[in-house]
Formats: C-alpha cells, sequence, structure tokens
C-alpha cells in the first residue's frame, strides 16, 4: 500500500520512508514541498536522485475533487464543495479577516466527517445523519486547496464545519499536527480551534494529551432540560460531566474554555438564561460567544436587536467574563454556522471540471 502524503505527520512519515534510507530532514523537506506545492517533487535540493525516486515510487499524493466554490457578494466569504474518497460531498469555508491593512489573511473552516450523528435540532448538518469519517489527508487537503486557490495566506483553522471532531479524534488530531508544523503549513497551533458539541471522553483525552489547540463547546442552553431539547448529545454526556471535564481542562492546561451559544429567539435569550450560565461557569475562566443560528427550515430564528442587546447585557452583568458576538458569514450561499450539508448552493453552476489539484 502506498504511503500517502498529507496523511502523516513528519516524523510518522520519516518512521515509513526510513527504510528508504530517508532521514527526519529528507521526510520534512518532502513533508514540506508537498504541501506548499500540492504534488509531489520532481527533485529536491541535498536529497539523491535515486533516493528521491525511491519515494517517489513508494508514496502518492491524494487530491480531493473541487466540485463547485461559491463567493458571497454580501461578505466575501466563500463555501467549496469537495469530494474525497466516498460518494458523498463535503464543505469547507473561507473566512476572511480583511480589516488590517498590511495582514489580510484567511481562516479556513473544515470539515472532520460526512454529516453527523449528534442531530442538533438547529443543525443542518446534523438532520443528514451520519455518513463516513473524513481521513486525516480528506481534512489537511481541504486547507491546500483552498490556499492554493486564494490570494492571501491561510492563518487559522477552525474544526466547526460537517461533523463532530472529537468523533474523529485521531485523524482531527493528526490533522492539526500536520497543519501547524513548520515543515506542514506552519500554521500556528494557537490559531487552530477545535469545536465540539460535548464529547467528554474526547475533551478528556485532548486534556490527558496537552495538546496546544483551542478548544470551543457548543453550550446553548445552560439547563440539562432545556439544552436536551435541542441537543441530543446531553442524554449521552450530561452537563454536569460536561463542566468537570472543562473544569479539569482549565485546571491542567490554564486556558480560558470558549463556549459557544447559538442564539435562538424566544428560547435561550432570556435573563433567565444568563443566571443559569452564570450558575453554572462560577469560578472557571470563560468567554462567551454569541453566534445567531441560521436555520433555513425557519423552525428556529435568531433573536431580534432589542432582544440581543439585553441578553448581552445580562450576560455582561452576571459573567463578569468577556461575551462577544461571533459574526456568521455566507448565509446567502448557505455558507454560514449550521448550514453545511454537502451539497450545490443553487447560486451558481457547478465547475465545468472538476479540480485534481
Amino acid at each position: 500500500m502506498k504511503i500517502l502524503f498529507k496523511n502523516h505527520t513528519a516524523d510518522e512519515l520519516h518512521g515509513r520512508l526510513a527504510g528508504l534510507g530517508a532521514s527526519l530532514r529528507v521526510a520534512r523537506q518532502f513533508q514540506a514541498a508537498v504541501l506548499r506545492r500540492d504534488a509531489m517533487p520532481a527533485a529536491l535540493s541535498n536529497v539523491s536522485d535515486r533516493l528521491g525516486a525511491r519515494i517517489r515510487e513508494a508514496a502518492d499524493v491524494p487530491h480531493l475533487r473541487r466540485l463547485e466554490k461559491a463567493v458571497s457578494p454580501q461578505d466575501g466569504f466563500a463555501k467549496y464543495l469537495f469530494l474525497g474518497d466516498g460518494p458523498d460531498p463535503f464543505e469547507a469555508v473561507r473566512i476572511p479577516l480583511m480589516h488590517r491593512p498590511g495582514d489580510r489573511k484567511y481562516v479556513v473552516c473544515v470539515s472532520s466527517q460526512v454529516g453527523c450523528a449528534l442531530g442538533c435540532r438547529f443543525c443542518t448538518t446534523g438532520r443528514m445523519g451520519y455518513r463516513r469519517d473524513l481521513a486525516t489527508w480528506e481534512i489537511v487537503d481541504q486547507v491546500v486547496k483552498i490556499q492554493a486557490d486564494s490570494p492571501h495566506p491561510v492563518r487559522g483553522v477552525v474544526f466547526m464545519g460537517m461533523g463532530e471532531p472529537l468523533l474523529n479524534y485521531d485523524a482531527v488530531m493528526r490533522a492539526a499536527r500536520i497543519l501547524s508544523e513548520p515543515c506542514g503549513l506552519a500554521i500556528a497551533a494557537k490559531a487552530i480551534t477545535i469545536a465540539t458539541a460535548g464529547i467528554v471522553p474526547g475533551i478528556r483525552r485532548l486534556t490527558a494529551e496537552r495538546l496546544p489547540y483551542r478548544l470551543m463547546v457548543s453550550l446553548t442552553a445552560a439547563e440539562p432540560a432545556r439544552r436536551r431539547e435541542l441537543m441530543p448529545v446531553e442524554d449521552a454526556y450530561p452537563t454536569a460531566d460536561l463542566m468537570g471535564a472543562l473544569r479539569e481542562y482549565h485546571a491542567v492546561t490554564g486556558r480560558r474554555v470558549i463556549l459557544a451559544w447559538t442564539l435562538i429567539a424566544g428560547f435561550n435569550t432570556r435573563d433567565a438564561d444568563a443566571r443559569a450560565l452564570a450558575d453554572l461557569t462560577r469560578g472557571l475562566p470563560v468567554k462567551i460567544d454569541l453566534v445567531d443560528v441560521n436555520d433555513p427550515s425557519g423552525q428556529f430564528l435568531p433573536p431580534a436587536p432589542a432582544e440581543l442587546d439585553a441578553f448581552r447585557d445580562a450576560l455582561r452583568a452576571r459573567l463578569g467574563m468577556p461575551v462577544a458576538r461571533r459574526y456568521s458569514g455566507g448565509r446567502d450561499i448557505a455558507a454560514a454556522c449550521g448550514m453545511l450539508a454537502g451539497r450545490y448552493c443553487g447560486t451558481c453552476a457547478p465547475l465545468e471540471d472538476a479540480v485534481h489539484g
């Protein structure tokens, strides 16, 4: 079986290539060349032609097919539809950060699964059900392909696309390592965020392994009964267990926990919700990210400005912790949080030819 670049860290590649006579330095050279050129190098300095030929014979560079790209005329968010090793397409989103002259960059929101098994009621991906896990290379190549298509550098990655990252733990963490390695895409580890709906064993494993990536947890309701109405994960991993894991995470890592709160009009924007969240997190340093619900079915709606402002004020008064409004862009092309469903956007034509890297 061929060794797949994009599917292994540099150390793992060295372990697989050492039998061919490759040193760790050579493995790193090939890794850097493949990830930055998106192709197997024909030759590399300080690598003999004979060794290079052996590596090219033993290894391969897999590629996603890009089926479609849609760019929002409203805010510049771009959605990419990819096809990997399975029959079902999946999506990634390029998020522009263009507000600082001279420091224009992107963050890429990647998928870790096709579909999702957690079934959060306000999430379009959750309504798909679970199809399959993505391989490490399929995750990494989302960033590689988007970087190659972009006029500015990718400086951050968020695992907030399709799927639950902590249910595909090994592939996700290996991808994060590859993306952050100096011989990988050299994206700072602190600029990589792993999001979860609250998979407690995964959080505990992340804590034990002391991995350097940021953790974001989708909470959305602080009272277990209300959270269960929207997020069936509450039955498997109750809020009390989740908060215990988050307190342990902070104690071990010293990092502030990011809690995502999907704003739903009339449901989780009451003063009682702010009070319950303050009680739940007391003594735990947190940052609250408020993000509007995006539900194409119309069943769940975001709050009106007055309702949002009142809830945000209540949170700031009761929590004494950072509360931020997170912009969820690309709604017009179904690229916003909770809208990814692995399908054509319907507002633009598919590419005439699939792109093979």
